[in-house]
C-alpha cells in the first residue's frame, strides 16, 4: 500500500469516497481496493450498488493516480473533471453488498494540455466485473476553469 490515506489524494470526503484503499501506482497505473458497502449513500434497498457505479469508482482511481503523482511531486491534489466514458461495459447487473473490487486504472493518453485517457477495470473474484475507458481534463488553473464569467450588462 502507498503511505497516503484515499481522502489525501482524492477531492471527495465522506461518503462520496468510495476506494478504500490504493494499493499501488507507477508512472501509468494505479490499483485500488473498494468494498461494496450495503449502507453506502448509493445503495439500492438490498444493499446493492448499481451497475453505473462503476464508473464513479474508475473515476475515484483515476483521481486518485493524479492525487498520488501530486503528492509524491510535494504539490497539492488539485481537482479534475470526468468528461466522459467510451463503451462502459457492466457484466453484472449490481455490485452485490460485501463485494471486494480491485480497481486497475492504466493510462493511454495524456497531454500538456490536461487531457487524459484510462483504461479502466473492474475485478471481483478474478473477473472482470467493468470495464471502460475513461476520458478526463486536469486543468492547469482550476478556479479560473470553474470561475462563471458575467454576463454582459445591457444599457
Amino acid at each position: 500500500m502507498i503511505p497516503w490515506p484515499v481522502t489525501d489524494l482524492i477531492p471527495h470526503a465522506g461518503d462520496m469516497v468510495l476506494l478504500d484503499h490504493v494499493l499501488a501506482f507507477d508512472t501509468d497505473t494505479l490499483q485500488a481496493r473498494a468494498t461494496v458497502r450495503a449502507d453506502g449513500l448509493f445503495s439500492e434497498p438490498d444493499g446493492s450498488l448499481p451497475n453505473w457505479m462503476g464508473l464513479e469508482i474508475m473515476a475515484q482511481a483515476v483521481a486518485a493516480w493524479a492525487g498520488c503523482h501530486a503528492r509524491a511531486a510535494g504539490r497539492p491534489v488539485e481537482l479534475g473533471f470526468l468528461l466522459g466514458t467510451r463503451n462502459y461495459e457492466c457484466h453484472v447487473p449490481a455490485f452485490a453488498a460485501g463485494t471486494e473490487l480491485l480497481v486497475d486504472v492504466s493510462r493511454s493518453l495524456h497531454d500538456a494540455t490536461g487531457m487524459g485517457m484510462f483504461e479502466c477495470r473492474l475485478l471481483g473474484a478474478g473477473a472482470t466485473l467493468a470495464q471502460a475507458r475513461l476520458n478526463v481534463f486536469s486543468p492547469r488553473d482550476v478556479n479560473s476553469f470553474v470561475q462563471e464569467s458575467q454576463p454582459p450588462r445591457s444599457t
